[in-house]
């Protein structure tokens, strides 16, 4: 579909998890191509919602402040043209910690937006942010659509439950939803303030600001990564062609590079910083999955997508971004 990123001009287009990492900058880039965009976030503390991320698209994109579990996600549903489905827990550690919370916002929240759309726009078009995390260690590498899944943690477990929510209300009710199950996602306006959502963001704090970053382990175990405008674009896709109606799709980045090579380069990108090897805690040494990388072949074949920007850029990127901006995420 060549003209995927003019279907939206016009469309009213809801996103949940607006302010965060991701949500904030796929609401940028709808309002960039003419969508009336509807951002929703409950701006729950130390979960990633930030206001600044849609600094400068005040007038453009209407914000509204807003926990989607309860009635007036009904309201807010009503009209809109494609929901894309970014609120959510993403901490591994917290789910771990807390999995009642966990399961009240990955679970239960999904069943009050399906529900909203069940009952007042059963026509809306639906995405679904989902995770790499429901496979757990990989059995055969790279990880495609049909591997086991075996999660390592609560996280896993529900954002699995979600996903199925999705499919089920596809499959019985017609609601045209389908699932990104993103990799390790980086870039402009991630969540940097503590170590709980991923081990990139807190990497990029670490080196913008100079400090020793700790490699758990040996460093050698092996991820992919994608930027979050090539993250962006797959939900673009994923939005505006029916062929992704009902499918589940990998997000893989490029070719897979050890933590210890990730961590050099970015701190040979920002001329500051060193890392040292430390064993793992055993809180994370539980949950950690080793080795890991997708293969996004179906999205390939079935929407065109691919990761387009390579790592070192995209890692420049992000550290000139922080740099410029830091006092509005440490």
């Amino acid at each position: 579909m060549s003209d995927y990123r003019d279907y939206y001009r016009g469309r009213k287009v809801l996103v949940t998890g607006a302010l965060g990492f991701i949500g904030s900058n796929l609401c940028r880039s709808l309002a960039d191509l003419g969508a009336d965009v509807l951002a929703v976030d409950s701006l729950l503390p130390d979960y990633g919602g930030n206001l600044f991320n849609l600094s400068g698209y005040e007038d453009k994109v209407h914000i509204n402040v807003a926990d989607v579990r309860g009635h007036g996600i009904e309201y807010l549903v009503q009209g809109q043209e494609v929901l894309f489905n970014l609120a959510g827990q993403v901490s591994h550690i917290d789910s771990m910690n807390d999995p009642f919370t966990d399961l009240e916002i990955n679970c239960r929240s999904q069943l009050w937006i399906l529900e909203a759309l069940r009952k007042r726009n059963p026509a809306a078009k639906v995405v679904y942010a989902g995770t790499r995390q429901v496979y757990g260690k990989p059995r055969t590498l790279p990880v495609n659509e049909d591997h086991l899944l075996t999660p390592t943690d609560v996280n896993g477990i529900n954002k699995i439950s979600g996903e199925f929510y999705h499919l089920v209300y596809h499959s019985v009710y017609g609601i045209r939803a389908c699932s990104l199950r993103l990799t390790n996602t980086y870039g402009p306006r991630q969540l940097i303030r503590h170590n709980r959502q991923g081990f990139i963001g807190w990497f990029m704090r670490q080196v913008t600001l100079g400090e020793p970053i700790q490699l758990f382990g040996d460093g050698t175990q092996k991820r992919d990564f994608d930027y979050v405008d090539d993250v962006v674009d797959a939900f673009l896709r994923a939005g505006a062609m029916p062929e992704a109606d009902g499918q589940i799709f990998n997000l893989g980045g490029e070719a897979p590079v050890s933590l210890r090579s990730l961590v050099e380069m970015m701190i040979e990108l920002a001329g500051q910083g060193s890392y040292s090897l430390v064993p793992f805690p055993p809180e994370r040494k539980a949950i950690d999955i080793g080795d890991f990388w997708a293969d996004s072949s179906k999205i390939e074949r079935t929407l065109g997508w691919r990761p387009r920007l390579p790592l070192r850029e995209g890692l420049q990127r992000t550290i000139d971004y922080y740099r410029q901006h830091k006092d509005h995420y440490l």
